[in-house]
């Protein structure tokens, strides 16, 4: 299987930046899209940010400008470099992934445990 594992959280005042890493580790034969969801208390997961593995993007308008995705395919890893956070920011951020453990299997998805990212204001 494939383990995600998240690191960088914490917390920032309004205005600050933090960045954001997941290693994706285990049986893995190839990763597809990473990317990083966020929930804030009492709703529901969203979309951040998406990358492919030839690093085609995808971002949420609502951190478009801010946030920045990017991948090291040699490492399995995907970063979030998120700046002039805001209070409304706040949330426990996921890592995903849709990988193959083999050259012959689906395509499945991957979660990481979340990291939290607090952001005062």
């Amino acid at each position: 299987q494939v383990q995600l594992v998240e690191s960088g959280g914490g917390l920032v005042q309004a205005g600050g930046s933090l960045r954001l890493s997941c290693a994706a580790s285990g049986k893995i034969f190839s990763i597809n899209a990473m990317g990083w969801y966020r929930q804030a208390p009492g709703k529901q997961r969203d979309l951040v940010a998406t990358i492919t593995s030839g690093g085609a993007t995808n971002y949420a308008d609502s951190v478009k400008g801010r946030f920045t995705i990017s991948r090291d395919n040699a490492k399995n890893t995907v970063y979030l470099q998120m700046n002039s956070l805001k209070f409304e920011d706040t949330a426990v951020y996921y890592c995903n992934c849709n990988a193959k453990i083999r050259s012959f299997s689906i395509i499945q998805e991957y979660w990481g445990q979340g990291t939290q990212v607090t952001v005062s204001s």
